[in-house]
């Protein structure tokens, strides 16, 4: 039997905060290997929604990066060094975000965080880092512009955030791909975009846009939504009305949920497609009629599919951990694996401790770190993005996501 190591959660009802101790001592300090000899704690900062509408998603980030630490312990893969995890709730909330930030940089322990899961939030919290000279990798982001700069789009990259990192491809990628599947595989030539007005959804909505008119489909109709309303009714009769023989939705499974579901009570039979927001099981319950032949893309190939996840599957199962590891896990290891490579990197680099100045050493590693990890080759080019451009089509067939199609994306 795989043994376990024992879980210490502590709750902080003041900050929201969750600290997962992944090692067998239940003091917050230096702790004896089996040597006899002190180890010394690292902590890993997590942030994402725990709680509220995405909470699937966050739970999911939470536990792999556990998960990444139980195992950086129980194999020594750091000699002196006791990772723990420290989860912090954001709630899918900017500001919550940045207080976050900022309760993680006072933690001198810290020497990486993963997260967050929303682009909007990472907007909020890259400064606040960044100062610090302490890591962020996130397994969810997707906006262009968190590390390529504001003006990505007219061809002008810079790197605003030397301490910002991701394991997730980004929108540029994933835009691109889902309308060259939607043009090209499934036919579809007059699309109605819909976008949530948030910083992911509307950034994805615009690349998906674009690219579908250089193929030379056509934009019937654009409209908007506001995240935790229910009543797209005025928008799903737009949709009815055009002409379109599909929808493009940028945005979340809530609310990409309940528009599926308005749209066809319309009579129109046509699928909707979102990006790696609605690819999530609470997407297809959130509808009251079939979703059958509604699409989205995802970022790297089902981590069911790949030889280098099975390892992982099988540890997180054998954890017990409550909520599944979801559409972010394997990048969530990934990233803090990530983070425990370079925290290895710096602590070889001066004779088997950690640095006075740890959290810059460890930025510096970062950038250089390159291993196979559980979603594949996991390296950061020139600007902290996945050199990963794995992407995959997902089709709702008999009430589950199935994958159509996973390719690599070459720009």
């Amino acid at each position: 039997m795989r043994h376990r190591s024992l879980l210490v959660l502590t709750t902080v009802i003041t900050t929201g905060a969750l600290t997962l101790t992944a090692c067998g001592s239940r003091d917050g300090g230096d702790s004896k290997d089996n040597g006899g000899g002190k180890k010394t704690t690292v902590v890993i900062g997590v942030d994402a929604p725990l709680t509220g509408s995405l909470s699937a998603l966050g739970q999911g980030i939470k536990n792999s990066v556990d998960l990444a630490a139980k195992t950086a312990n129980k194999n020594n893969e750091v000699p002196g060094i006791e990772f723990k995890v420290e989860a912090l709730d954001d709630q899918a909330v900017p500001a919550s975000g940045q207080a976050n930030a900022t309760k993680l940089v006072g933690n001198k322990d810290v020497l990486g965080v993963v997260g967050p899961l929303n682009s909007g939030v990472a907007q909020q919290m890259q400064g606040v880092f960044n100062s610090a000279n302490l890591a962020q990798v996130s397994p969810a982001n997707t906006n262009p512009a968190l590390s390529q700069g504001d003006n990505w789009g007219k061809g002008e990259f810079k790197r605003g955030f030397k301490t910002y990192f991701r394991t997730a491809a980004t929108d540029v990628v994933q835009g691109k791909f889902a309308a060259q599947y939607l043009f090209k595989d499934a036919g579809k030539k007059k699309v109605f975009i819909v976008d949530d007005k948030q910083t992911y959804g509307a950034g994805l909505a615009a690349i998906f846009a674009d690219e579908f008119k250089k193929l030379g489909g056509e934009v019937v109709g654009t409209d908007h939504v506001t995240v935790k309303e229910t009543d797209f009714s005025s928008t799903a009769d737009k949709v009815k009305t055009s002409g379109a023989d599909s929808v493009y939705f940028g945005g979340q499974y809530p609310e990409g949920g309940l528009l599926a579901d308005q749209i066809k009570k319309t009579g129109a039979n046509v699928p909707l497609m979102g990006g790696d927001g609605i690819q999530d099981p609470a997407f297809i319950s959130a509808s009251g009629e079939a979703n059958e032949g509604d699409l989205a893309t995802s970022i790297g190939y089902p981590v069911e599919k790949l030889d280098t996840a099975k390892k992982f599957i099988e540890d997180y199962k054998a954890e017990g951990y409550k909520d599944p590891y979801a559409a972010y896990g394997g990048y969530s290891y990934d990233a803090g694996w990530a983070v425990i490579q370079a925290v290895k990197a710096a602590v070889a680099a001066n004779n088997g401790k950690l640095p006075t100045d740890a959290r810059a050493k460890v930025v510096e590693a970062l950038g250089k770190v390159s291993f196979e990890g559980v979603t594949g080759k996991v390296a950061f080019d020139e600007y902290g993005d996945t050199t990963n451009k794995q992407l995959t089509v997902y089709k709702v067939e008999g009430g589950k996501w199935v994958d159509v199609k996973s390719d690599t994306f070459n720009q």
